[in-house]
């Protein structure tokens, strides 16, 4: 499916973000706004710039832990109501910068999804403690050597 047919028909299935992460249409808040950037007075007279909204707070498209991790690593990134916004006008087209702010909601939710894997304690492997404790004989033993006797 494109992005352009996502957003034209209501009664599409959605955006796909991560694996088992599907986005209503329904959902997405998408705005045509006018904006500055190259264009000359073509970008003063036509609304290129999209804003894209879509509430983390109030979405059906994650299950309940989804949705803490979502808002607690895009915090600084929701507003008061729980909306996430996205802005793209760096294309003179309206249908690249609506595919290009698709596209970074889709990167910056399926960032916020990761589950950061726990590290696991690990124990040195009896030759590699053998080994250090070798070294740090021969380096005693060095030192040592170097000691003269003072029989002064």
């Amino acid at each position: 499916m494109t992005d352009e047919a996502l957003l034209e028909s209501p009664e599409s299935a959605g955006l796909d973000v991560a694996p088992g992460v599907r986005i209503p249409a329904a959902e997405l808040l998408v705005r045509a706004v006018t904006g500055s950037g190259p264009g000359g007075q073509h970008v003063n007279r036509s609304a290129t710039r999209i804003e894209l909204r879509w509430n983390v707070r109030t979405t059906r498209a994650l299950r309940p832990e989804q949705r803490t991790r979502v808002m607690a690593k895009l915090a600084s990134r929701l507003d008061g109501d729980g909306n996430l916004r996205i802005v793209a006008g760096e294309y003179r087209s309206q249908q690249q910068n609506r595919r290009a702010a698709l596209e970074r909601l889709c990167a910056v939710i399926s960032r916020a999804l990761i589950v950061p894997l726990t590290r696991r304690a690990t124990k040195p492997t009896r030759s590699s403690v053998a080994r250090r404790l070798d070294e740090k004989k021969q380096r005693a033993a060095t030192k040592q050597q170097r000691r003269g006797s003072h029989d002064d």
